[in-house]
């Protein structure tokens, strides 16, 4: 089970070109959550010190606001959930539902320290690959949120905007 593990994890980009042999100490210490179809993960607010892989099920990950509450996404096996926990140690910002039987591999800092303490370099590529994917998630949510203010624009909607930061067509 182990190796299956390794090589779902080698196939996630969070640990792309990370060796075999350092996936296999990770995978080593780290323990299988398993999480019940409708029960939760994690809920919005709770402190987080671990970051999750899926490795069967399937998840949603919830935002509560206004006494509502909102999909944000869906995820499946090899979803990363989590990292921001990694670096910032604030309270999670969303929740985290099961949509059916899931079972999660978690890394704690504390597993990524060990990697430090084992090879530096490795340890530098995993925390430059962990930048990369929360950078590519802040690309992605300011397209969305750009996007839906224009539309939002177009539709004649009021949108509330920063008193500094307003949409307006550049004149060329």
């Amino acid at each position: 089970m182990d190796q299956q593990r390794i090589e779902l994890l080698m196939q996630v980009p969070v640990f792309g070109a990370i060796r075999k042999d350092i996936i296999a100490l990770l995978v080593e210490k780290a323990p299988l959550i398993q999480v019940q179809h409708g029960d939760y993960l994690f809920r919005e607010g709770d402190k987080g010190t671990s970051m999750y892989i899926i490795e069967s099920g399937h998840m949603s990950v919830i935002k509560n606001w206004a006494g509502n509450q909102y999909l944000l996404k869906q995820l499946r096996q090899g979803d990363c959930i989590g990292e921001m926990a990694l670096f910032d140690f604030l309270p999670r910002s969303a929740s985290l539902i099961s949509t059916e039987n899931t079972e999660l591999i978690e890394i704690t800092a504390k597993d990524l320290l060990n990697i430090y303490h084992q090879d530096l370099e490795q340890f530098t590529l995993l925390q430059m690959n962990l930048g990369r994917e929360v950078t590519r998630r802040l690309r992605n949510a300011d397209e969305r949120l750009f996007e839906e203010r224009m539309q939002a624009s177009i539709d004649g909607r009021e949108v509330s905007f920063h008193p500094y930061i307003g949409i307006k067509e550049i004149q060329h």
